[in-house]
């Protein structure tokens, strides 16, 4: 990053960060990111509610409803006429649903404010929610889980099924776009009343940021106004049951590569001092798309297994097209995650102890000094990239109330970066991370073999096409043979047709 760049960015959090921090402090206050020379106007309406709200049976519906805002009709204008009106407005709107929030945002420039703002307040307080846009976005929906989700990306399938399995019996336990049953059941009826009773005035936050005047703000204060009144009861946090020891799930599935992910709970979230900590030993792992990381290294670089190795603190959705962490998916439990992106089949053993192995050596002997010291002052100027529009600094500014932050996350992820020592990292890793329970998910065929070479802990050795260095080779012994310690009644193979059915 050029020092100018670096200066830059510095001088637009400055511009900001005061202003997100302010309005975080009071419960439904506007966030508001004033910026005067900015020309465009972002908008942001936070619904406190999102899949952790879904009703039994009817898994996904937080999901359709927002939908139902932001890709379908209004009350006077069909969604083939709002999309005709916003081309040439070279502006858009669109929901971002996630399991504890809800956000519908929308970005124009202010020379088309007038044309734009009444598409985006009546998608929001006027919905006309026709039987012929639910079908649509249904039948998208259904879609994306009997097909996509199922049959086009392995490396979402296995992330999609870990959370299910950390998180079964918890109002987290689903995803956020449902099953195949309960989206089918979704009904019209189920829309409206789910809207009336969540997407209320008083369950909503509302952002504003960019080249706006006040009377915008009082505009948009006065349209939310016209929303249902009424606070729906809050849903208790999630209490993931501990996990005894290390489990597998299989997923059956006829592939030439193997995608895998585990992890556990973490109840850590942003703000916490410990958090920024592990922030720094999860980034010596395995930055996202970065290739620094030792899990990168080890996996990839040294032994040309796959494309890249990760690790992560936070929910990190849609990872596949994502450069930096997303916005808006705020909730009050995280897990700790490592993505190990497809490798051989014939490897898949090898890379998951070598992965694991790595996750095991670093609790127990703490990152270096040296270590410590390159990752914190890379993160320092790392975030600065996390908000580079005006738009991603409301997000984040939204995502800071929601954690009821007095300072902003990524300024004080930068002064944390400063204030940390390496005592806080290693002591924060030993108090929340430890391979001894830990939850497994590999999307493979030959599930059964795979279930047995586990439960025997055999050895698997790796072989190359060339020859590797002495180092790596007396390191692969170590590899092949560490115990994982899995019990074979904790493995259980699921087909993948199965999945996400009900």
């Amino acid at each position: 990053m050029s020092r100018r760049l670096l200066a830059l960015l510095t001088l637009l959090w400055a511009v900001a960060a005061p202003l997100s921090a302010a309005s975080a402090r009071a419960a439904n206050a506007p966030v508001l990111l004033p910026v005067a020379n900015d020309p465009t106007v972002s908008f942001s309406f936070w619904f406190k509610v999102g899949a952790q709200n879904d009703p039994a049976g009817k898994e996904g519906l937080a999901a359709l409803t927002a939908a139902m805002l932001t890709e379908a009709s209004t009350k006077s204008l069909r969604y083939d006429e709002i999309l005709d009106k916003l081309y040439p407005l070279a502006s858009s709107y669109g929901s971002a649903p996630s399991m504890e929030m809800t956000v519908i945002n929308g970005r124009t420039h202010r020379d088309n404010l007038a044309d734009f703002y009444p598409l985006l307040s009546e998608a929001v307080t006027a919905p006309a929610f026709k039987q012929e846009d639910l079908e649509r976005l249904k039948s998208r929906t259904l879609s994306f889980l009997e097909n996509t989700l199922r049959f086009s990306s392995d490396e979402e399938l296995g992330k999609a099924v870990l959370y299910g399995e950390i998180y079964a019996g918890t109002p987290y336990g689903h995803l956020v776009a449902g099953t195949v049953d309960s989206v089918k059941s979704i009904t019209l009826d189920d829309v409206r009343g789910f809207y009336a009773k969540h997407f209320t005035r008083d369950n909503v936050v509302i952002g504003l940021a960019g080249g706006y005047q006040p009377a915008l703000l009082e505009k948009l204060q006065a349209d939310v106004r016209r929303l249902p009144a009424g606070a729906p009861a809050a849903v208790a946090a999630p209490q993931p049951k501990p996990l005894q020891g290390v489990s597998v799930t299989l997923v059956e599935k006829p592939a030439t590569s193997t995608a895998i992910s585990f992890g556990f709970p973490l109840g850590v979230v942003r703000g916490a001092k410990e958090w920024y900590a592990l922030a720094v030993a999860s980034s010596w792992l395995g930055e996202h798309r970065n290739s620094s990381g030792r899990l990168y290294q080890v996996i990839r670089e040294q032994r040309g297994l796959n494309y890249g190795d990760y690790a992560y603190i936070e929910h990190y959705p849609n990872g596949g097209v994502r450069t930096l962490p997303p916005q808006n998916v705020a909730r009050r439990q995280h897990l700790f995650e490592i993505w190990i992106r497809p490798v051989p089949n014939e490897t898949r053993h090898f890379a998951l102890r070598a992965a694991v192995r790595e996750v095991d050596q670093l609790v127990q002997r703490g990152l270096s000094a040296a270590d410590f010291e390159s990752r914190r002052a890379f993160l320092k100027n790392y975030v600065l990239h996390y908000a580079a529009t005006t738009g991603e600094r409301l997000a984040y500014a939204i995502d800071d109330a929601f954690y009821g932050l007095d300072e902003p996350h990524l300024t004080k992820f930068r002064r944390m970066m400063d204030e940390l020592t390496l005592a806080d990292v290693n002591a924060a890793m030993k108090k929340h991370w430890s391979v001894a329970n830990l939850k497994i998910v590999a999307v493979t065929p030959d599930a059964a073999a795979f279930a047995t070479a586990l439960a025997d802990d055999a050895p698997s050795p790796i072989t190359y096409a060339s020859p590797k260095p002495a180092t790596i080779v007396e390191e692969d012994k170590a590899i092949s043979t560490y115990a994982l310690k899995i019990k074979r009644e904790h493995v259980k193979i699921v087909p993948v047709g199965e999945l996400f059915a009900r």
